[in-house]
């Protein structure tokens, strides 16, 4: 059985342990990604999702079966189908696994749910994968009601 987590905000605890993860409205199903050896890479998208709004986000762990079929790629990309296995194994061994996501077409069952973990809140990257190190944009549009950016239009001007 393959294990993957789901970040999830703590404010569907409840809801998410009644009646398991539901699919997600914007694309039909379930994001999560493998649980491997490398703990950031397993839990890289947790900054983007809270940069947003905030909210504490907990690591929702699952296991699927092995044979399942899922869809993996990198999240501006074209995804492929195959099993479970394969997606753990592939999203593991990547060169540079980051921006990485599973997309599994079904709701995952409360029973199916193995444990869900309170997190780290600093772990991952935000605005894109290889952003790290890099100046965010500083235009209205991306900087729309995020915290410190006056900040960071004022740093643009100065340079």
């Amino acid at each position: 059985m393959a294990m993957f987590v789901h970040l999830a905000f703590e404010s569907d605890l409840k809801s998410i342990s009644k009646n398991g993860i539901a699919i997600s409205k914007f694309r039909k199903c379930v994001f999560a990604m493998p649980v491997g050896a490398n703990f950031y890479i397993s839990h890289q998208w947790l900054r983007e999702l809270k940069r947003n709004n905030g909210k504490t986000v907990l690591g929702v762990y699952f296991r699927i079966n092995d044979n399942e079929r899922v869809f993996v790629g990198r999240y501006n990309k074209e995804h492929q189908e195959m099993s479970a296995a394969e997606a753990g194994a592939l999203a593991n061994s990547e060169d540079e696994p980051l921006g990485y996501e599973v997309l599994i077409k079904r709701r995952i069952d409360r029973r199916e749910i193995f444990k869900i973990k309170r997190l780290p809140q600093n772990t991952g990257w935000r605005y894109y994968p290889e952003s790290h190190g890099k100046e965010p944009c500083p235009c209205p549009v991306c900087q729309r009601g995020q915290y410190g950016a006056n900040g960071i239009r004022r740093r643009s001007e100065e340079v």
